[in-house]
């Protein structure tokens, strides 16, 4: 069977969709309330499909996307000017959320993979295989994409997980007693990566040992990674080699490595053990004689480290539908703790108590499960700094959130010290208990036992610019921001930050509108004090007209609220300076820091730009 049009992926049981019929699919999303996306967001998704129909899926790259759709001029750079980025992130959650709430029933799924602009339509039958039509010159994709990590974080709720975690659930003293019993060596099942040896094709003197080291590193950065379980194997991953019985998938790490004088090259893939889809493939090219063999090889296993294991890689997204197909013990477990990351991309109160009591009763079932508890511990400090949870009635609890935070990370950390979610739980609960320099000597052991996890990368550089180290820690931000697969909107809202201790506030509102926290407190307060540098006060009306009405407790006083965060003073009064300028009303300085903050606030250089 053929079909004429370049780029339809043949099926005997189904056709690829039509023209027309993805037209339908496109006017069916936009007309949704599901679909929250803006009006330039939703003028970006229509532009990349029907320039795809038209058969310039070459042309959508992101000068042309700025030029036609933002109105940018010909002097347009995206490396300095990150708007078709940024709104590509938004268009990609806005159809996630709208498959996961409206579209569940669809007859054509349209993604936008990371990576590029594309878009792939493929043809949903709930009898018949999944049929895509991949455009030309994109790479194999994972299948149902959709259901990325938004769909973990309500996979707790949609999944019929009862019993899983009801509001009165246990408390942290229960939680740890359940710890100590006879269950207390149990982890869940996670994730199998099998690393082949990689495969000499050359036979030329050292192309074996390249392929070797190039293995042995790509092991062990992988390694790092907790939430997978990375598998040194013996030979290529086969199909008809039984997978573990289990109801996580099983995948396969295969690489081939070329060596011709002076050229290098490795095409890797990572394949589905299950049903043999290829899930990722990558090939990286270098010239040997301009650097060292050594150095190509630690670059090449970061990059495949950080796209296929850390948090929202290409395993993470692959892993969200198996997870909602087949819901055991394990899978819920590994379900609920990949649900904490889908709550950081919006920092949703509703979430963070769905996906809070999700892992209360994972650590119970499993209570040498490291990761689960960090993740705990960072949901209870986000009761203490977003201010979630703290009036639900007749909650039973014995200690305050930063003690239940502290008791949580200091387990986590107990039960794996080298775990770098449980050191970044541990560092943050250091943090917001005045104890910095503890808490940054934490960041800087994770961030030397795992540099590749970008996720704790970003936090930490967070860390650093509000404990002062504005130069080094803004600039750890920004590099997480380019090397995060996943939702930027919390990082992004820290380069606002970065931007705004720098003096160019007209950055800092791009940040902090690229971010689009629209549900969280402090994204609002950080808006309002950049409305009120620019002299916007309407916009800065609006932003305090929202914190009365949503998050009174902030204004209660508004200078610990800032004090808590940002420690220097000279650092809090040019934030509050804002604030005040915005009509907040904002105590006299010297009234609210606290005296552990004082004393362990380090003595830097002033703030500089992040770069």
């Amino acid at each position: 069977m053929s079909f004429a049009r370049p780029g339809v992926v043949p099926a005997d049981a189904l056709a690829p969709p039509m023209d027309q019929d993805i037209r339908d699919q496109l006017a069916r999303i936009r007309s949704s309330p599901a679909f929250d996306a803006p009006d330039r967001a939703q003028k970006f998704l229509s532009y990349v499909v029907e320039e795809a129909l038209q058969g310039r899926s070459d042309r959508i790259k992101a000068y042309s996307v700025a030029l036609e759709v933002f109105g940018r001029d010909a002097s347009f750079d995206a490396q300095n000017d990150p708007v078709v980025r940024i709104e590509a992130g938004r268009v990609r959650r806005a159809l996630e959320h709208y498959y996961l709430i409206a579209g569940q029933d669809d007859p054509i799924l349209i993604t936008i993979p990371k990576g590029g602009y594309v878009p792939t339509f493929t043809q949903l039958n709930a009898e018949l295989p999944r049929v895509t039509r991949d455009l030309p010159g994109q790479g194999p994709r994972p299948r149902a994409s959709v259901r990325t990590l938004g769909l973990c974080a309500a996979a707790i709720l949609l999944l019929g997980v009862a019993g899983w975690a009801a509001l009165n659930g246990p408390t942290l003293e229960r939680l740890v007693a359940a710890g100590g019993g006879a269950g207390g060596n149990t982890v869940p099942e996670m994730p199998n990566v099998v690393v082949a040896p990689f495969e000499d094709i050359s036979g030329v003197p050292g192309s074996s040992l390249l392929a070797r080291g190039l293995t042995d590193e790509v092991i062990g950065r992988m390694a790092r990674f907790k939430e997978i379980k990375v598998v040194a194997g013996t030979s290529p991953a086969r199909l008809d080699e039984p997978a573990a019985v289990s109801a996580l998938p099983r995948y396969g790490l295969e690489g081939r490595v070329r060596l011709d004088q002076d050229r290098f090259r490795l095409s890797a893939r990572l394949v589905n053990q299950g049903d043999g889809a290829v899930i990722w493939t990558k090939t990286y090219d270098a010239q040997i004689g301009a650097r060292e063999l050594l150095d190509i090889e630690t670059d090449i296993a970061s990059d495949i480290a950080v796209s296929l294991a850390q948090p929202y890689g290409v395993i993470f997204q692959a892993d969200a539908s198996a997870l909602v197909d087949a819901p055991t013990k394990d899978a819920k477990a590994y379900a609920c703790a990949l649900s904490y990351y889908g709550y950081r991309a919006d920092l949703k109160r509703q979430t963070h108590a769905a996906v809070q009591d999700c892992l209360k009763d994972v650590v119970v079932a499993f209570p040498s499960y490291a990761t689960a508890w960090a993740l705990l511990s960072l949901t209870y400090l986000d009761e203490l700094r977003f201010r979630y949870r703290l009036e639900v009635p007749d909650r039973p609890q014995d200690l305050p959130p930063l003690e239940l935070a502290i008791e949580a990370a200091e387990r986590a950390v107990g039960l794996d010290p080298g775990n770098v979610r449980a050191l970044q739980a541990e560092m943050l609960a250091y943090y917001f208990n005045g104890d910095v320099r503890n808490a940054l000597a934490v960041g800087e052991r994770a961030f030397a036992i795992n540099p590749n996890d970008s996720e704790f990368a970003g936090e930490f550089g967070f860390r650093l610019a509000l404990a002062g180290q504005w130069d080094r820690g803004c600039r750890m931000v920004a590099s997480s921001v380019a090397r995060n697969p996943g939702p930027m909107d919390y990082f992004q809202s820290a380069l606002s930050v970065c931007s705004y201790m720098s003096g160019d506030y007209q950055e800092a509102e791009r940040w902090a509108r690229a971010s689009n926290l629209k549900d969280n407190p402090i994204f609002h307060m950080i808006l309002a004090a950049i409305y009120g540098q620019r002299g916007k006060m309407a916009e800065a009306r609006v932003e305090k007209e929202w914190l009365e009405r949503h998050a009174p407790a902030y204004l209660v006083d508004p200078r610990k609220e800032v004090a808590t965060r940002i420690l220097r003073a000279e650092d809090q009064d040019h934030f509050i300076e804002g604030l005040r300028k915005a009509g907040l009303n904002v105590a006299p300085a010297g009234t609210a820091l606290p005296p552990a903050l004082k004393s362990e606030a380090p003595a830097t250089a002033p703030p500089v730009s992040p770069g």
